[in-house]
């Protein structure tokens, strides 16, 4: 029981340790989420800063580092052009200290 425990807390703040590191693909096919930017941040579900290293990005709260390769993601997204297609709706920020979720409910959509 106390070896399951360790193991729990072990994988729990190992992910929250990694970046969220989120590739975009080009069918909607291939994608685990379907994102809508919006174009005002009051309409977003999730506050979204956009990092330029993977350091600089955390866990499930906003920061995302786009990766180069499909095989490096945590996450699959694809940009749909309307809001009712999505599954989750964004607002990318140009501030750090913005990011973050708006709506809690969508948040098990990027773990």
């Amino acid at each position: 029981m106390k070896k399951t425990i360790i193991i729990l807390a072990i994988l729990l703040v190992s992910s929250a340790i990694n970046a969220q590191k989120v590739y975009s693909v080009d069918y909607k096919s291939d994608a685990d989420v379907k994102v809508f930017v919006a174009d005002y941040k009051s309409d977003a579900d999730l506050i979204v800063y956009k990092c330029d290293y993977k350091s600089d990005a955390s866990g499930n709260d906003g920061k995302w580092y786009f990766v180069d390769y499909k095989s490096d993601a945590d996450k699959k997204i694809y940009f749909v052009d309307y809001k009712s297609d999505a599954d989750l709706i964004i607002f990318f920020s140009k501030y750090k200290s913005d990011a973050g979720w708006k709506n809690q409910s969508k948040k098990q959509l990027m773990y």
